[in-house]
């Protein structure tokens, strides 16, 4: 390392513009590591973005910090129209991680000559920025999809039937906003134009779009989402190819399921049957006594789900579930969209 001397000028210049881009990479890193904490949760991220923090400051110099005596900047304060744009939080992640892209360019330029530790070291971390930017965007695609699942209480499950878009269409407009395409027959090819149709109807209610169990007709619908079953494939596995922008919803019916799906890292639950139901004939209603024990220290959203009816939703309300997940007695109806608003209004309702 060669040392630097403020009393030249030009070595004043190097120092302040190191001891400037320093600052602004950290800055930058605190921004995304706040945001990795405090919204997305993501203890992960946070001791990354953390650690670089740490590192910079510990080369960051106190000749390069003196160097401040010596500034004279006529910029001070400059801003650009775009920085007030900055409304959401996808673009201010995007603009604080290219922030620290870019300083720790110039950091790796100008402590070249003087500082090849520092220069290297700020290589590294841009790169490695680059790469958690992806991450971090992902996460907070996910967060997005996931503020849906919270804000809503009304889940819809599709069954084979005729007129099934036109009856998607009424439930939208009707107020739901989640809703879970099924296939549990056709070819594959059919199913998928049908996906790609539900996907773009859901979108312009800006509602959460699944499919149930095909994770490859999730990806190639470009869906938020899919649901698995206990017998579909695994968390991890699905969460490799679809990345950790969409939705991982699961079935379970007891304890042991509900924790592995949870420390597998799925985003909500659907526990049931709760009651008898036609869909699931084979399986034995959990009953509501059960399905409070079992959803007592659940931190995730979760949904009850089987042989919910309008006419029963009452005995869950008694019971504070407000989440739940209808299949039959939406489709069904001879009117959809009235009966949505209704069950809509009678979980709302806090009679």
């Amino acid at each position: 390392m060669k040392n630097l001397d403020l009393k030249r000028l030009e070595d004043q210049r190097i120092a302040q513009i190191v001891d400037a881009n320093l600052d602004r990479a950290r800055e930058g890193l605190r921004v995304l590591e706040d945001w990795a904490r405090f919204a997305l949760g993501r203890k992960d991220l946070v001791k990354s973005f953390k650690n670089f923090r740490q590192i910079l400051g510990k080369h960051h110099l106190k000749v390069y910090k003196e160097s401040r005596n010596f500034i004279n900047d006529t910029s001070t304060g400059l801003s650009h129209p775009e920085q007030f744009k900055r409304n959401e939080a996808s673009t201010i992640i995007s603009s604080n991680a290219g922030r620290v892209q870019e300083a720790l360019r110039v950091i790796e330029e100008f402590s070249r000559d003087h500082n090849q530790n520092l220069s290297k070291i700020s290589s590294d971390i841009r790169y490695e920025i680059y790469n958690l930017e992806i991450v971090l965007l992902e996460a907070q695609s996910n967060y997005s999809l996931r503020k849906i699942l919270n804000e809503n209480d009304l889940y819809f499950i599709t069954l084979d039937t005729e007129n099934l878009f036109e009856k998607i269409k009424n439930i939208l407009e009707g107020g739901v906003k989640i809703i879970q395409l099924r296939f549990k027959q056709g070819k594959d090819s059919d199913n998928l134009k049908f996906a790609i149709k539900v996907r773009e109807l859901c979108n312009s209610f800006d509602a959460l779009f699944l499919i149930n169990d095909r994770v490859d007709i999730a990806l190639a619908c470009k869906a938020d989402g899919v649901h698995l079953g206990q017998d579909d494939m695994d968390i991890k596995s699905a969460r490799n190819i679809l990345g950790f922008s969409k939705i991982i919803g699961i079935s379970a019916s007891n304890e042991w399921d509900i924790k592995k799906a949870i420390k597998d890292g799925c985003d909500y639950l659907g526990i049931g049957p709760v009651f008898a139901t036609t869909t699931k004939k084979e399986k034995v209603p959990l009953g509501i006594d059960t399905l409070k024990s079992l959803t007592r220290d659940i931190s995730i959203p979760w949904f009850a789900i089987g042989g919910i009816k309008q006419e029963n939703i009452y005995l869950l309300k008694e019971n504070n579930i407000r989440k739940i997940a209808i299949i039959s007695d939406l489709i069904n109806s001879k009117n959809p969209k009235e009966k949505a608003i209704m069950i809509i209004n009678s979980l709302t309702d806090e009679n």
